[in-house]
């Protein structure tokens, strides 16, 4: 059985004038449902559903890339956001690894809930942040909407 999860992605402090976006599919882009001076969100939905052999969730949908057993979701950034006279061409990795079916459940029976990872926008050179990115306050985690 199939469920659809909302997701949140919170990008801290990315570069000042660098456009970021989530990758749909090949080259579909979704841009930051919020935008503040020190924050994006990107609200999303992905599908959780149990795989074959049991284990944690197996993730799917228009989001989620990589292999079955190593998802995770792209965050572009620069020309790769839609930006062309931008300085940067970056990808960043947010892996899914981390989602259980606590966490899974608990989120969708709060109303509203959706499960959060929080990153840093920006890389150690002060671009924006690219290669796999840990998730900071403890990884994945329900939050209110």
């Amino acid at each position: 059985m199939s469920r659809e999860l909302p997701i949140r992605v919170t990008v801290l402090a990315p570069p000042p004038g660098v456009a970021f976006a989530v990758q749909r599919g090949k080259d579909g882009l979704c841009a930051p449902s919020r935008v503040s001076a020190h924050s994006l969100a990107f609200d999303l939905s992905i599908t959780v559903s149990e795989p074959a052999a049991g284990g944690a969730p197996k993730v799917s949908g228009p989001y989620a890339q990589g292999k079955p057993d190593d998802r995770f979701l792209y965050l572009n950034s620069g020309t790769k956001a839609g930006q062309p006279d931008s300085l940067w061409t970056r990808r960043a990795k947010v892996k899914t690894a981390g989602i259980t079916w606590e966490l899974m459940e608990h989120t969708l029976a709060t109303p509203g809930a959706v499960l959060e990872a929080v990153i840093d926008g920006r890389g150690p050179d002060g671009g924006p942040c690219c290669a796999t990115v840990p998730l900071l306050k403890g990884g994945w985690r329900v939050c209110p909407g």
